[in-house]
């Protein structure tokens, strides 16, 4: 998938995590075989070209399609799973990924556990007594400086994910024209249960702009969010300082 991948993954029996963990490494390699839109031979890639049906696929393609289906009911379009004019769904394929690689260590017992892929944090139970999982989010407009830091103190689970052209660029299109990108934002951290979603809606919040991307995220249950622009604004959702600290 272009990135790396960590795993912090605290208590549970040491034998049983162990083996969780290899086997999560191990998903994130088939994801990546399956997924990659840099492979010729893989299924996404067949599949884009009419080569595979997806009934032929392994059945995580028809998994992903139909939230990659949903993530562009939910944001009107603004999310996509076709990049110039060719199926591309990997806008959601790290977040799902990510979330995927995190439930098998807390099925195999682990009390905590923060998988980062890329940037994007899945986060379960706690690292130890009394202390939350806390996530840095990186200051876009300042270099090695932080914009905020989230909390996962009072939940069991929590999800931060950024999207955003200070580390990669323009890189995020605006299905609507095809073409890259063009808003007052520099970044969008969305947090929320799920990175499968966060990372979805912090992708299609970009691609809208500050205005309409603040309206829209407030709309959404359980979801807030940290839009930083180009001119050093920054806005933020109505319940995010309660996920702060």
């Amino acid at each position: 998938m272009g990135t790396v991948f960590s795993f912090d993954v605290r208590g549970g029996e040491p034998e049983a995590v162990r083996a969780a963990l290899a086997a999560a490494v191990a998903q994130l390699h088939v994801v990546d075989e399956v997924f990659s839109t840099y492979r010729q031979d893989s299924q996404i890639s067949r599949l884009a070209q009419g080569l595979l049906t997806v009934d032929q696929c392994d059945p995580e393609v028809a998994e992903v399609l139909e939230l990659c289906a949903e993530a562009e009911r939910v944001s009107d379009g603004w999310f996509s799973s076709t990049y110039a004019g060719s199926l591309d769904p990997t806008g959601i394929v790290k977040g799902w990924s990510v979330e995927r690689a995190a439930l098998l260590l807390v099925a195999a017992g682990a009390s905590g556990v923060s998988v980062n892929g890329g940037g994007d944090v899945q986060m379960y139970g706690v690292p130890g007594p009394h202390r939350p999982w806390r996530v840095g989010v990186s200051d876009p407009l300042r270099p090695g400086g932080l914009a905020a830091v989230v909390s996962a103190a009072g939940v069991d689970r929590l999800a931060v994910a950024t999207s955003g052209s200070a580390e990669r660029g323009t890189h995020i299109v605006d299905p609507r024209t095809g073409r890259s990108a063009v808003t007052d934002l520099v970044a969008v951290t969305v947090v929320g249960p799920r990175i499968t979603w966060a990372d979805a809606w912090a992708t299609a919040a970009f691609a809208m702009g500050s205005r309409q991307a603040l309206a829209w995220l407030e709309s959404l249950p359980g979801i807030e969010a940290l839009l930083i622009t180009a001119g050093d604004e920054v806005r933020c959702t109505a319940g995010l300082a309660d996920r702060l600290g």
